[in-house]
């Protein structure tokens, strides 16, 4: 990750549009493609591969990403809440998947942005994240004060996958 662009995808309604209007960046680049739970199958629909999927512990089946997604990430990140320690699922075992525990009150799509920040990433790009002031103070959830710090550290790297085509035209050939 480390010097590399990370792409963060968390399925939205506008996910798809997003995905395809940073498609050229994605590709000339060589980004390090993150799904969050089901953001991992918007990767696979969009013909892109996943390097990691973050999970969270507590996803029901409507959340939880396809088999094939799993398989086909490099890393599978499991976020549990603080004092659960490891958990066995036999979802996982079943699969052949071996996750990563990452334990903390963040939202998945917290942990897969500090990820992103934490391995140095050179830019964090988000398709699917709430980008607007109105989206961000509109979300009633109990992780809201960990999505603002999140935002705060990760800050200068994150940009909006809305903006991204805005900031690049493309490599100079």
């Amino acid at each position: 990750v480390a010097g590399r662009p990370v792409v963060v995808v968390v399925r939205s309604p506008d996910h798809a549009a997003e995905l395809a209007g940073i498609a050229r960046f994605v590709r000339e680049q060589g980004a390090v493609l993150v799904g969050v739970q089901r953001g991992a199958d918007a990767l696979l629909e969009a013909g892109l591969k996943p390097d990691v999927v973050v999970l969270d512990g507590r996803m029901d089946e409507v959340e939880a990403p396809s088999a094939r997604s799993l398989k086909a990430a490099r890393d599978v990140v499991l976020r549990v809440d603080r004092g659960a320690g490891r958990t066995s699922d036999e979802r996982f075992e079943r699969l052949g998947v071996r996750p990563l525990t990452c334990e903390t009150g963040a939202s998945p799509e917290d942990v897969a942005l500090l990820l992103a920040d934490r391995g140095q990433a050179s830019v964090v790009v988000g398709v699917g994240l709430h980008a607007t002031l109105e989206e961000f103070l509109d979300r009633q959830r109990p992780g809201l004060a960990s999505t603002y710090l999140t935002r705060l550290t990760v800050g200068e790297r994150l940009v909006d996958a809305r903006t991204l085509p805005v900031l690049y035209s493309g490599r100079v050939r």
